[in-house]
């Protein structure tokens, strides 16, 4: 992550440093865009991974239209990206790449860019309909740092459609609640007045009368509470001797007011050995939500942590071991040589008898097709059938 970090901060000084002369849309492509993509592990040099003037038979797409890239995995088109000119203003400029994405069952992902300005688009809303906002937008002209980790989900090794949907639908989410809570922080409006003063228990009936008289008082207390989470943050812990006074109401109320962290682990009622941990249950959380309408259960144990169908123990989906120091993930059916293959070009690491090392528990999305066919084996009551003796 480090090397691919580095070059991304090389591309974005060499966008800073030559945009002005890309003047036309193939000086672009070939100074700006295509750069890029050799550092997300898509040569431009190797067509079985770039593309260049795609085109298809598809419906409502003109025979003289072409879309400027296809970038591929395993054979198939995965991803669609439209050039501009470094001048071009992309709002509103993506009619083609549009009708290309809604047109290819196969493609998730589509991109315009006029090489400074990168703006990423999927199908959340309706399912195969590319949406009319992009679901991520990064300027090189005015990165931040997260910007570059977020890069990292689109590199050949780690293209995954389910995990990338995932992300986008996260990552639209985030951006809309941050629009709305500074909205309301910066206006304070009556309804978030309202809420203030009812989480508050302020025992005054709440008409609009009241709540315009307080609003500028929860305004400013909207004001110091971010300056005191602010100066919080960057002050350094003091270590306080205390000495043998008598507690005051004021260390009374203080003590009452204590937060206490709950544990991010379960400990097991009836084995203290047996410890759920954080990454076990994001581990089932996602599953679950791959897999909504299946009856699915965890089960942990000293030895590992499971997802069973329908309960059932010797129906596993996987196991998963995280006492020793790199976690592991070990699946129900074979790891045959081309599940190997699958696991290998999403960048995991798979040991000889089969279990896959799981750095992180959201991981699991690159493996989607496998978990899939464990769910398949374990719904096949033939599979669990005792041999005649």
């Amino acid at each position: 992550m480090e090397e691919f970090i580095s070059k991304l901060k090389s591309h974005i000084e060499h966008v800073k440093r030559v945009g002005g002369h890309c003047t036309t849309e193939e000086t672009t492509k070939q100074a700006l865009i295509l750069p890029l993509l050799d550092i997300l592990g898509f040569s431009p040099y190797d067509p079985t991974k770039v593309l260049a003037e795609f085109a298809a038979d598809f419906p409502g797409v003109k025979a003289t239209e072409r879309v400027d890239y296809a970038l591929y995995c395993n054979g198939q088109p995965v991803m669609f990206i439209e050039a501009k000119p470094y001048v071009a203003d992309l709002t509103n400029h993506a009619p083609q790449l549009s009708r290309y994405f809604n047109s290819s069952l196969g493609v998730t992902i589509g991109a315009i860019t006029n090489g400074k300005e990168w703006r990423f688009f999927t199908d959340l809303i309706n399912t195969n309909v590319m949406d009319e906002k992009p679901f991520l937008t990064i300027d090189f002209t005015k990165t931040k740092p997260e910007d570059l980790i977020q890069l990292a989900e689109f590199k050949h090794d780690n293209f995954h459609a389910e995990k990338l949907r995932f992300f986008a639908e996260e990552n639209q989410y985030i951006q809309q609640f941050k629009t709305v809570i500074k909205r309301s922080i910066n206006e304070v409006d009556i309804d978030f007045v309202r809420y203030v003063a009812q989480q508050a228990s302020i025992q005054r009936q709440l008409n609009t009368k009241f709540l315009e008289t307080i609003q500028p008082f929860v305004k400013q207390a909207v004001q110091q509470a971010i300056s005191d989470t602010v100066v919080k943050g960057l002050s350094s812990p003091t270590v306080i001797t205390a000495q043998p006074i008598e507690p005051t109401k004021i260390a009374e109320e203080a003590l009452v007011n204590v937060k206490v962290e709950e544990p991010d682990f379960i400990v097991n009622p009836d084995n203290e050995k047996i410890i759920t941990t954080k990454e076990e249950q994001e581990l089932y959380r996602i599953v679950a939500e791959l897999f909504p309408d299946v009856e699915l259960e965890s089960k942990d144990t000293e030895s590992y942590y499971s997802v069973l169908y329908q309960g059932k123990n010797n129906r596993w989906l996987f196991r998963y071991d995280v006492n020793r120091k790199r976690h592991t993930i070990q699946f129900i059916v074979p790891m045959d040589d081309s599940r190997r293959k699958e696991l290998e070009r999403a960048g995991l690491e798979v040991q000889s008898n089969g279990q896959i090392f799981l750095e992180k528990p959201e991981h699991i999305y690159r493996m989607v097709g496998i978990l899939r066919d464990s769910l398949e084996h374990c719904r096949n009551d033939d599979n669990f059938k005792r041999s005649a003796s």
